[in-house]
């Protein structure tokens, strides 16, 4: 049986390739997918203590965590697709749709 520690060492070194994804990447779609991979670094947290509690609750939350997830991919592609089909770019930079 691997030890609770190498799991969440695992998911602390995947969650900080997604935080520098986010902060370092320009390209949105990158930092939708780095999104995505913090996301997946925190359900293998509650998997790696629902196993080791003898619990379903984490297994539970990580579903409706992939639920969430599945719609923010959908949306945030539709989104991606619409701001760029009016400014035909995906730098981040440039979508300053709310300012002046």
């Amino acid at each position: 049986m691997v030890p609770l520690n190498y799991y969440l060492v695992l998911s602390a070194i995947i969650f900080a390739i997604g935080v520098t994804g986010v902060i370092i990447r320009r390209n949105i779609i990158v930092i939708l997918m780095s999104i995505e991979l913090m996301l997946n670094a925190v359900n293998l947290t509650f998997i790696a203590f629902s196993r080791s509690l003898g619990s379903m609750d984490g297994q539970v939350i990580v579903f409706f965590v992939m639920t969430v997830a599945a719609a923010e991919a959908v949306v945030g592609l539709a989104i991606i697709i619409s701001v760029f089909r009016h400014r035909q770019t995906l730098d981040p930079r440039e979508m300053q749709l709310l300012k002046w």
